[in-house]
């Protein structure tokens, strides 16, 4: 119903301390639904589940628990919880696609987030994230041009902190890493973003990226300053934004995109918490598994 309330119990918590905001899960899909376990089960992939340290729904009320053991659906057992992919794409010379989301949009809106949505009945994550992409982007991957890997589970509600109202939406999103066989400015002549759901796009290059990932959301201070970051950065970033006459190039200062999650008042433009931790799980690449 729309304005409802949502009731949230944090998913994360049903499987770490109430004092951690981290755990090592299985996850897998069976009948459309995104299942996470604290043990393997048949079809699943090990990974990691994670919540921001501020979540609403660990502060807002304890979660209901469940026998450890057993697959949770829905994802977690918890109804009201929404599954969604999200995808990291690298063109090949290592640059990574994040879009900026149109301020008309309900949640996150002017937050930098990669192409994501969505987890539709029935469909594969892989798929998914394809299916988002050429949504937002207008990107078409075809089959053999890229790999892939699951980089990692987020636990996200909107408003992300409680100080902003109480929560409206509750997801779990997958976090898919997309390495492409493309160099970026084949991929860049082929963009066609959808007004409707983005606002701009970027192509950052990686010590930008390991930069963001680095920048810890939830810690005391707004993050770095224009003149704080390393001095190895680029003071700005090119970003491709749209506006009523079309496409059009543009710089941004690298310290917005630096930025932490408020605590209080207003959200800033900024990198979303959760895409600050997928960046940080593909750096820490080497002990995931890489498919075709």
């Amino acid at each position: 119903m729309a304005g409802a309330r949502v009731l949230v119990h944090s998913v994360t918590g049903v499987f770490c301390p109430a004092h951690t905001d981290v755990a090592p899960v299985s996850c897998g899909l069976e009948r459309g639904h995104l299942l996470i376990s604290d043990v393997p089960f048949p079809g699943s992939t090990a990974t990691v589940l994670k919540r921001p340290p501020f979540c609403p729904a660990k502060l807002g009320g304890q979660p209901r628990g469940q026998p450890r053991g057993q697959p949770r659906g829905q994802p977690g057992g918890q109804p009201g919880v929404a599954a969604a992919v999200a995808v990291l794409l690298e063109a090949a010379c290592g640059h990574v696609l994040l879009t900026r989301r149109a301020t008309t949009l309900r949640h996150f809106p002017n937050v930098w987030v990669p192409p994501g949505g969505h987890l539709e009945p029935g469909e594969e994550l892989v798929a998914a994230g394809l299916r988002e992409l050429a949504e937002e982007t207008g990107l078409h991957l075809e089959p053999g041009t890229f790999s892939w890997d699951l980089l990692g589970l987020w636990e996200s509600v909107f408003p992300p902190s409680l100080s902003w109202g109480p929560p409206r939406c509750h997801h779990i999103v997958t976090y898919l890493g997309l390495r492409s066989a493309e160099p970026r400015q084949r991929l860049q002549a082929r963009l066609c973003p959808s007004p409707g759901e983005v606002s701009a796009v970027a192509w950052l290059e990686p010590p930008v990226l390991e930069a963001i990932a680095a920048t810890e959301d939830g810690a005391e201070g707004p993050g770095p300053g224009p003149g704080s970051f390393p001095g190895e950065l680029p003071p700005t970033v090119g970003i491709t934004e749209l506006s009523p006459h079309g496409l059009r190039s543009c710089r941004i200062p690298t310290g917005i995109l630096l930025r932490r999650a408020p605590a209080h008042g207003p959200d800033l433009e900024r990198v979303s918490t959760g895409t600050k931790f997928a960046l940080g799980r593909r750096r820490a690449g080497p002990d995931r598994e890489e498919r075709e």
